[in-house]
């Protein structure tokens, strides 16, 4: 098999050892866990047994023998080559994937830097992430980028990010001209 970076391996919460997310965190290796797997359906429509989805991320190429030390010490049920981070990254929850049950993105657990957020990331969701943001404004009539950003940074950490990081301008220019246009009908 051959040198790569990522892995990823199952975890039955019932043959893993308790603290197995404490040795996992012991390894100091950016890794993902998912949310507990409990509702997943075999084809049959009977549901599997419930699992995590874990992956971890090394800096350097490693071999599938040395990822297996690491998933052998976590309970983990088999090995495989992660070939996309943010394909799997998504799969944690079931993103792309409509027809399974959708995982909520918060019960990601992050391990040594891995930063789910990023990763995960695509433009389209920070297009549907602004037109949230953009309704929520208009529905509760807010027209000051603070309340907002306040919002945001205590209820909505995604939306926090974008605003953070590159729909500032568009919502400030939204917020202007949405009270230009309340406050100056005839």
């Amino acid at each position: 098999m051959a040198r790569t970076r990522n892995f990823a391996t199952v975890v039955y919460p019932e043959s893993a050892p308790e603290d197995w997310q404490e040795i996992l965190s012991q390894h100091h290796v950016p890794a993902f866990i998912s949310p507990l797997h409990d509702e997943d359906m075999n084809p049959g429509g009977e549901k599997k047994k419930p699992h995590y989805h874990v992956m971890i991320m090394f800096e350097n190429v490693k071999t599938a023998e040395q990822a297996q030390a690491v998933f052998s010490q976590i309970g983990g049920v088999g090995l495989e080559i992660v070939q996309s981070i943010r394909g799997y990254a998504r799969y944690l929850c079931h993103l792309d994937n409509p027809e399974k049950v959708q995982y909520s993105r918060e019960l990601v657990r992050c391990f040594c830097g891995a930063d789910y957020p990023a990763i995960i990331g695509l433009a389209s969701d920070k297009y549907k992430a602004l037109v949230e943001i953009k309704d929520y404004c208009r529905d509760n009539h807010i027209y000051s980028f603070n309340k907002i950003l306040d919002y945001a940074a205590d209820e909505r950490y995604d939306w926090f990010r974008i605003l953070c990081d590159s729909g500032a301008f568009v919502i400030k220019e939204y917020l202007k001209s949405m009270y230009w246009d309340v406050h100056n009908q005839e």
